[in-house]
């Protein structure tokens, strides 16, 4: 049994699927199936099930991935270690965020104090973060929803309120406050499934037993302020996320929901059997020992916003 088997063991195990397996590996189909029966043979049992084509994990395979995976993170740890020791600077750490203006300032801040630091920025979903914590391509991941997962640590950085925003002379600018069902019939500008602010819509909605109507569904939250303004919609944006916008000039109206915990919550969460750098470390006491955001409530009706620079 070697590493090769062991790291071909693993793919084959994530796809349950030996041509995209042996895509990802580049390697030859027929190679990466006489792989796996060796180590099959070797162990004296297999460890999927096949009909046809197609190959499950079966109960074998399942447990001897839970240690396949340990080992191999495991070694992988040890040689980052030992890359890190032998570096002169702090050393690598990630960070995954659902959107990065979240996270721009506090990382801007971060290298200017520890400039030797190789920070690396990966924007994410939810189900995106917990899968690059588990094989940690990552270190941290600051999450506005929860995420799922044994091993996975987490501190509360921020909770912000969540405002809505109108056009303009839209029939709610002026308005204090606003119901869920108010907002029926209004068309909403929000993201795709698998984001914080598509969640929040979708559970203010159905605790009112009701279904939004959308009128745009996107990857890019930064860019909801932008659409709600040329009256594509209405739309959920946070308080911060207002305020250190990429064009702070974008003219809409605010309004707040009267609805429970409506509220963003931001989480620096990782993973605690994971090896974590010197630049980790040093991020995860800069981040938890400082204030993450400060921001004031605006004004829920139209106030003009600021240039943040």
């Amino acid at each position: 049994m070697d590493l090769l088997q062991l790291r071909y063991f693993q793919t084959v195990a994530r796809y349950e699927h030996m041509s995209r397996a042996a895509e990802e590996l580049r390697v030859a189909q027929p190679s990466l199936s006489r792989t796996i029966a060796r180590l099959e043979a070797e162990l004296g049992s297999p460890l999927f099930s096949r009909q046809g084509r197609r190959i499950r994990l079966n109960q074998y395979g399942a447990m001897f991935l839970r240690h396949v995976d340990r080992a191999l993170s495991e070694l992988d740890d040890g040689r980052r270690a030992v890359r890190e020791a032998r570096d002169t600077g702090l050393g690598r750490v990630g960070v995954a965020s659902e959107t990065l203006l979240t996270v721009t300032h506090l990382l801007g801040s971060f290298r200017a104090a520890h400039p030797r630091a190789d920070v690396r920025l990966f924007q994410s979903t939810a189900e995106e973060m917990e899968r690059r914590l588990r094989s940690r391509e990552v270190d941290f991941c600051v999450a506005s929803q929860p995420l799922n997962g044994a091993n996975l640590d987490s501190i509360e950085l921020a909770r912000e309120e969540v405002l809505l925003a109108v056009p303009p002379g839209h029939r709610l600018d002026g308005r204090e406050s606003v119901t869920i069902p108010e907002l029926a019939d209004e068309p909403f500008v929000t993201t795709r499934r698998g984001h914080w602010q598509r969640a929040l819509l979708d559970r203010l909605f159905s605790s009112e037993g009701l279904t939004p109507l959308l009128s745009c569904e996107g990857d890019e939250p930064g860019a909801s302020q932008d659409m709600v303004s040329a009256g594509l919609g209405i739309g959920l944006i946070p308080a911060t996320s207002r305020r250190i916008g990429t064009d702070s000039h974008i003219p809409v109206a605010w309004v707040r929901l009267d609805a429970p915990d409506c509220h963003r919550v931001l989480t620096l969460v990782w993973n605690r059997d994971a090896h974590l750098s010197d630049a980790a470390l040093s991020f995860r006491e800069f981040t938890t020992g400082i204030p993450f955001m400060t921001h004031r409530l605006p004004d829920p009706r139209r106030e003009p916003a600021h240039d943040p620079s």
